[in-house]
């Protein structure tokens, strides 16, 4: 949907500009920013990436959060804001940024058409994880019970380069058991990340699908599934050594045999202002797997 300004009222009132405190640039940029947002009459809140608390504690004040990083910083940022479906302009500071939409030596221009309305919004799904120890639910982060992705949800088998088994049903029906690395389920989004170099199909950004692509596997379902819209997939681990959930390549829970993980689409999106043309995604792909030949 493409969002118009009027004389009357601008699109925007308080917006949030998250630097990767790693890089010093980007903080640099990020007070640039700052002053062209307030040059509008807006406010603006600069603050680090990685500091989920304080920037989980003003997202039901912004309109809108600006990443400064690469793919990881907008991650991070899309688990945090998702909830209150603040969207996410992302400023390319990475190697791949197959999710920024703006790159750092031409940003000026876009952010002025985009704090005029000159935008449309994309919209992608995201996974609730949840895991399950001798059926009651597990604290996967702090005292969260589930947990949010928007690239993927790994089950592998952690350290040791032994297989690990893993049980994988579809709404509850047994689909099969892979003795393999591990397994991903890859949102739309994921599909272009560790899902396509274990071998995986790419999926248009905006669909509600699933993707579940095994890794390395050993005897056993050796093909992507593109699963449909809502299912609820459960992977079982059987293992007699500590296997591995890994969310989004940014936080891990240490599994036991027998542990459940349930992933299914999230209730929540995350949104991404956009400025380019809507077929900008396959342009965009063509580019960065060109650039790794």
């Amino acid at each position: 949907m493409t969002h118009e300004a009027s004389s009357e009222q601008l699109p925007w009132c308080c917006i949030g500009i998250l630097y990767h405190p790693r890089k010093p640039e980007s903080r640099q940029l990020g007070e640039q920013m700052v002053d062209l947002v307030l040059e509008h009459d807006l406010e603006a809140w600069l603050a680090s990436a990685w500091d989920e608390p304080s920037v989980s504690g003003h997202m039901i004040d912004l309109d809108m959060v600006i990443t400064l990083g690469g793919d990881g910083t907008i991650l991070r940022a899309a688990r945090m804001a998702a909830s209150f479906d603040v969207p996410i302009l992302g400023v390319k500071m990475g190697r791949l940024g197959f999710l920024a939409e703006v790159q750092p030596e031409n940003w000026a221009e876009p952010l002025r058409k985009v704090l005029a309305g000159e935008y449309w919004l994309e919209r992608r799904m995201m996974l609730e994880v949840q895991v399950l120890r001798r059926g009651l639910p597990l604290n996967v982060r702090g005292p969260e019970l589930a947990v949010q992705a928007l690239n993927d949800v790994v089950v592998s088998r952690g350290n040791l380069a032994r297989l690990v088994r893993i049980s994988t049903s579809i709404d509850g029906d047994y689909l099969t058991t892979y003795a393999a690395d591990g397994v991903i389920v890859a949102t739309p989004t994921g599909s272009t990340g560790y899902a396509l170099a274990a071998g995986g199909p790419i999926l248009p950004p905006e669909l509600r699908n699933i993707v579940l692509v095994p890794i390395a596997p050993h005897l056993s379902l050796d093909q992507a599934v593109v699963l449909s819209e809502g299912v609820s997939v459960t992977l079982q681990v059987f293992a007699d050594h500590p296997a591995m959930l890994t969310v989004d390549g940014q936080f891990e829970v240490e599994l036991q045999d027998g542990d459940q993980v349930r992933v299914t689409a999230g209730a929540d999106s995350a949104h991404f202002v956009r400025v380019r043309p809507r077929s900008y995604f396959y342009r965009t792909l063509m580019e960065r797997l060109k650039s790794n030949l």
